[in-house]
């Protein structure tokens, strides 16, 4: 009936560790996909702001020189602040998934310490009992 016992609450552990660990997975994938979405989303928002800005900038130019200069500077300018955003989101969402990759090692790792001690401390219970057995006889 013990072992039952104890088979069962080992069962219940595993269980809940096991849907705990899915559960994580399931969390970084949907964060995955909130980012991708929220990148395309902000890319359609500066196509959008740039052809209206390049719209007004036509509107408001004379065909001279220094105005098609200003629409060219200002056309880069958008480019790099583009660039420069991409390459931050980039980085932020790399950053994330390596913090939770080592927040998921560093929980495995614990795990596997906390498992091997309680293992470990089994076994000397265990032996303290045999020599106890073999003293008292």
């Amino acid at each position: 009936m013990k072992k039952t016992a104890i088979a069962l609450s080992l069962l219940f552990v595993a269980t809940g560790a096991m849907a705990q660990g899915e559960m994580q997975h399931a969390t970084d994938e949907t964060v995955q996909a909130a980012h991708a979405g929220a990148d395309t989303a902000k890319e359609k928002l500066h196509q959008t702001e740039h052809r209206t800005q390049e719209q007004m900038s036509k509107a408001k130019s004379d065909g001279s020189t220094t105005d098609k200069m200003k629409q060219d500077s200002q056309k880069a300018w958008n480019n790099t602040k583009e660039g420069s955003e991409k390459a931050w989101d980039k980085t932020k969402q790399g950053s994330e998934k390596a913090w939770n990759g080592t927040k998921e090692g560093s929980q495995k790792a614990w795990d596997a310490t906390k498992e091997g001690s309680a293992k470990a401390w089994d076994k000397t219970k265990a032996g303290a009992q045999d020599v106890k057995k073999s003293v008292s006889e």
